[in-house]
């Protein structure tokens, strides 16, 4: 049995019995369909009453969508690039020294030259390993979203990496809990949504479930202690010098008569 279709010749027609043919069905040619304008993008719906923009600007950049050890990720961008303002908001740190040291390695300075931002949102936004922070910006600055807040870099503990920005997202806590600032809510997905134009989407929704979830001032769970500074060794004491005796000769003088 063939397993290749019939012919339109043997289908065309139906002998009958006395021979003769009768008309067989017939096909419709192939439909085509109209011709029709490309397709239309329709902008995201606005989900929030903010608006965010991506917190490197004017330069190519590549960015870790994973956790690896703390919910922060690793914006990858040549040294210079604009670290940005993601949304509207008061400046709330900035730290233009670069204290760490690899011999301590403090977690509070890990971050290097860094500025924290207080969103509108009511998020904090931290952006870490700066080389330099941007003329005028000071704690207590109201910036917009856009807003040039420090030059992207590798200091603190990427001094021996390539440039990149360490952000993170989290809440305002006091300076000495500095290990909430650096990341409490992963933030690949609303870096994803404001570069595809999603500009409105934002994590105040993920930021207050994780707070609820563990408290305002959740203890250090991760990379939290430096290594023990050591002690300088003290230069040896030199050995005092000994001082040669002083010899005084003994002189006896003869002693006259009379005298």
């Amino acid at each position: 049995m063939s397993t290749f279709p019939p012919s339109p010749s043997a289908l065309s027609a139906d002998p009958t019995v006395d021979g003769t043919a009768t008309p067989g069905p017939t096909f419709a040619a192939a439909v085509m369909p109209p011709p029709g304008d490309e397709p239309v993008r329709l902008p995201p719906p606005k989900v929030s009453r903010f608006t965010y923009v991506f917190p490197v600007k004017g330069c190519r950049t590549t960015y870790e969508r994973k956790r690896l050890t703390l919910p922060k990720t690793t914006i990858w961008a040549g040294r210079g690039c604009s670290f940005v303002a993601p949304v509207d908001g008061v400046v709330r740190e900035v730290n233009v020294q670069n204290k760490w040291k690899p011999s301590t390695d403090m977690g509070s300075h890990r971050e290097g030259r860094y500025v924290t931002l207080l969103g509108a949102d009511g998020v904090l936004y931290l952006g870490g390993h700066l080389d330099t922070i941007a003329a005028g910006v000071r704690p207590g600055l109201k910036v917009k979203a856009g807003r040039l807040l420090g030059r992207v870099g590798n200091t603190g503990n990427a001094r021996s990496t390539a440039s990149n920005l360490y952000f993170a997202v989290s809440w305002p806590v006091p300076p000495q809990y500095w290990w909430i600032r650096r990341g409490m809510v992963d933030p690949w997905p609303f870096l994803d949504a404001w570069w595809d134009g999603n500009r409105t989407l934002s994590p105040r929704p993920a930021v207050q479930a994780t707070k609820e979830r563990v408290g305002t001032l959740p203890a250090c769970s991760a990379l939290c202690a430096g290594k023990p500074e050591q002690p300088k060794p003290r230069p040896a004491k030199k050995p005092e010098k000994e001082e040669p005796p002083v010899i005084i000769p003994f002189v006896t003088e003869a002693v006259g008569r009379g005298q």
